[in-house]
């Protein structure tokens, strides 16, 4: 057997070592831990759109069946989430000289509890935030299916990594 070979091996055999705890995602995750639960999050915003409440819980379920390995189950998973949607709200920006917005922010905020049952430690209850900006001659209702689902894939990466990559 060549060096290079025998480090080639030695790297391979050292990435399975460590694969329990850490993956290429970034998370990292207790060999313990072997299941996630996502509570549907209710919409207490004023004004949203209908389905924003199960469009966050299922993109927010998504991420963690796409980028871990643990199982997906109903209720009392190792890692829990659970909370509400807070505020969901459209506001002018770049007011130009004719007092016309060019520009429309649509933020969404959402209250996570998250609980991890194998190191309470890690467990936290804060407040996630993310926005879109739109052009202000657009209508909201044409283009909101789009800005929910890129504000979700921001909110739910943002939650995943403050709850399993502790960032």
């Amino acid at each position: 057997m060549t060096i290079k070979s025998i480090l080639i091996s030695c790297v391979i055999a050292t990435l399975f070592c460590f694969n329990g705890c850490y993956s290429f995602t970034g998370a990292s995750i207790d060999p313990k831990v072997k299941t996630v639960s996502v509570a549907l999050f209710p919409n207490y915003a004023p004004i949203a759109q209908v389905t924003v409440s199960q469009k966050f819980t299922e993109a927010l379920k998504d991420v963690f069946i796409s980028q871990t390995n643990l199982t997906l189950v109903r209720e009392s998973g190792d890692l829990r989430f659970e909370g509400a949607i807070t505020r969901y709200e459209a506001v002018p920006l770049a007011i130009q000289g004719n007092e016309v917005a060019a520009q429309t922010r649509l933020n969404m905020t959402v209250n996570v509890k998250f609980t991890n049952t194998v190191d309470e430690t890690q467990s936290f209850e804060r407040s996630f935030t993310q926005f879109e900006d739109f052009s202000s001659t657009e209508n909201l209702s044409a283009v909101e299916d789009q800005l929910i689902e890129s504000i979700n894939e921001k909110l739910t990466q943002d939650i995943f990594n403050a709850s399993v990559s502790n960032w």
